[in-house]
């Protein structure tokens, strides 16, 4: 049986639709393949970009800013001495963009050193999404950091 140009094609195209078609239902239906969004709530949170982004400048415009960095016993953020360190208040967001389920928060309590500590037994290697919430003599503001675990 001879096979024309015409017919090779449309078996061609009907094999490839197969394939995509497959692969599309395998990754929405298996586990391991998670597609969750990175916050829950997404539209919610979207409603407050204005203010997340007054919060970000006001971290901008500070002449000294905390810092946020890896070190080898986890991640350390270092607030500039001209800050109270009782006067802090806030909490560390820690996501991690592979897995929802490592995600965490831990409160900013500091009483006589400017610097917090993120040990790294906590924190799985890989790449980390840091935001940083807090208040300072009034005001709000909104750090935003991406470190690397090894």
């Amino acid at each position: 049986m001879k096979i024309s140009w015409g017919t090779g094609i449309v078996i061609a195209f009907g094999l490839f639709i197969t394939f995509i078609l497959y692969f599309v239902f395998t990754v929405q239906s298996d586990s391991k393949y998670d597609n969750e969004l990175v916050v829950d709530e997404y539209y919610k949170h979207d409603a407050h970009f204005g203010d997340e982004m007054t919060r970000v400048q006001n971290v901008a415009d500070l002449a000294q800013k905390p810092t946020i960095n890896s070190v080898s016993n986890g991640v350390e953020i270092v607030f500039p001495k001209v800050f109270v360190p009782k006067n802090i208040k806030g909490k560390v967001s820690l996501y991690r963009p592979s897995n929802k389920k490592l995600d965490f928060e831990i409160p900013i309590s500091l009483s006589d050193a400017t610097t917090l500590l993120i040990p790294k037994k906590s924190l799985a290697g890989g790449r980390w999404d840091i935001n940083m919430e807090w208040q300072y003599d009034g005001k709000s503001y909104l750090s935003k950091e991406t470190i690397y675990i090894n």
